[in-house]
């Protein structure tokens, strides 16, 4: 059964995957000079065996594109649009190695049309090959065929848990068998999974059952017994995992150090403390907001006239914001509101109709362009391009209390844009789906991600609905 045989699945994979690489750029080979632009190859350009023989390079280099894009992880867990994201990655990396290649080793009269035509037609014939692969394995398993049945050491919320995420997606091919815990009546059901017995009956149970796995997920309480039971589960030779009861502490990823052979778990993996992507973070802070501030200069000089002409007072407001490591900043923005005396100021969020805001600051704020002066925030470095949005000191003081984990935002500098932002979640919008997004952002950060998250705010960034 393919349970028994992933590795041998994977390396056919990977021949398949060599096999479709090759017929893709053979048929673009033919697409580009003999079906459709009818081009001669051979005559001032490159031959056909000449082409051909550039496949000894291309096919053993996506292969290994294709490796550390995972496409070759088991598909029983991974999500049919992740691997999709992932193939359509490891293609435009091909890609623009292939182009690269070109112009650094001086090959000449290369079609760049017909490596276009190789692009497209990979990634087609790769997408329609995976999803037929899923299809047959998720068929085969909602079958009976490919199961694997588990057995779970330990009543707890992990379990539970577990035992909800096997039945929502019975396409995993997973059957969880039983139950054993000591607290926990022997008979008790949960969601038609029994309890079958105490943990001492462990060593009884193993050797009559064919198991494919035993998931260990032991109550907190019962943690003194987890290297007891893991020594008997591993005696048995069935392969045993572990789902920890504090997930709700611990993310999915965690960052895991080695001191010596003692093993650290950090509760959050923040990427930007590391010295050299707050570096190379800061550096592009810096260049971005230099080039933007030229490119907008006259945009802000515009925005400063109109609101001088409509309003007597002041073009840039400036109002405290909590930033880094809690420490307090300015933060500039166009002032779109009448002018208030300080200790007046409403402490609260702008709402629809508010007439606090002056008829050029109601557009500013909707298109977002109240925000440009915070160019030179980022400048100074009290803020990012990129990162959770500030919040003034009194919001943060009562969040930190009402949300969990909300001050964790405050671990990188906060940004002018963010993932929450991008998706939807400006103004008077729920902070705890802000928040989430702000911790994705935090521990899954890359300056791609970056470069990902500024590009969509060109198309869905500047426009804020919420904005009044």
């Amino acid at each position: 059964m393919i349970r028994d045989n992933q590795k041998t699945f994977n390396q056919l994979h990977v021949v398949l995957d060599g096999l479709l690489i090759a017929a893709s750029y053979i048929l673009a080979w033919y697409c580009k000079f003999v079906w459709i632009n009818m081009e001669t190859a051979g005559t001032g350009a490159l031959d056909q065996g000449t082409y051909f023989s550039f496949l000894y390079y291309i096919i053993p280099g996506y292969l290994i594109i294709y490796y550390f894009s995972g496409l070759y992880y088991s598909k029983r867990y991974s999500s049919a649009r992740r691997e999709t994201a992932n193939l359509i990655k490891a293609n435009v990396i091909g890609l623009v190695i292939l182009f690269s290649s070109i112009y650094v080793f001086k090959i000449r009269d290369v079609s760049r049309g017909m490596i276009m035509y190789f692009f497209f037609i990979s990634l087609t014939i790769e997408m329609t090959e995976r999803m037929l692969i899923r299809k047959a394995l998720r068929g085969i398993r909602r079958r009976g065929y490919n199961t694997k049945y588990v057995l779970l050491v330990g009543y707890s919320r992990a379990a539970e848990k577990y035992i909800d995420r096997i039945l929502e997606n019975p396409q995993w091919g997973y059957v969880v068998c039983g139950i054993l815990d000591d607290r926990i009546p022997a008979g008790t059901l949960y969601r038609g999974v029994k309890v079958l017995g105490k943990l001492g009956n462990l060593e009884i149970v193993l050797p009559e059952n064919k198991l494919d796995e035993i998931g260990v997920t032991l109550a907190l309480q019962d943690y003194g017994m987890l290297e007891e039971i893991v020594n008997i589960c591993e005696k048995s030779g069935v392969h045993t995992k572990f789902i920890p009861d504090y997930n709700s502490v611990i993310p999915s990823s965690p960052y895991i150090e080695d001191l010596t052979g003692l093993t650290v778990v950090n509760i959050r993996h923040v990427p930007l403390s590391n010295t050299g992507n707050a570096l190379i973070k800061r550096m592009a802070d810096v260049v971005g907001s230099l080039l933007l501030i030229i490119l907008f200069s006259p945009l802000m000089i515009i925005c400063a006239l109109l609101i001088r002409i409509t309003d007597r007072g002041p073009a840039i407001f400036t109002q405290e914001r909590v930033g880094l490591h809690n420490r307090n900043f300015m933060m500039y923005k166009f002032r779109s509101m009448r002018l208030q005396v300080s200790d007046e100021e409403l402490k609260c969020w702008t709402k629809k109709g508010d007439p606090r805001v002056t008829s050029i600051g109601r557009f500013i704020r909707r298109t977002s362009l109240d925000e440009l002066p915070q160019l030179f925030n980022v400048l100074k470095g009290d803020m990012s391009l990129v990162g959770p949005r500030p919040e003034r000191p009194q919001f943060v003081e009562k969040f930190k209390e009402d949300i969990p984990r909300y001050m964790i935002k405050h671990q990188v500098r906060p940004g002018m844009t963010g993932w929450a932002q991008i998706n939807g979640y400006r103004g008077d919008t729920s902070i705890r789906k802000r928040i989430e997004h702000d911790l994705y952002y935090i521990e899954n950060w890359s300056i791609g991600f970056d470069i990902k998250i500024l590009f969509l705010t060109l198309f869905k960034g500047f426009i804020n609905k919420n904005a009044y």
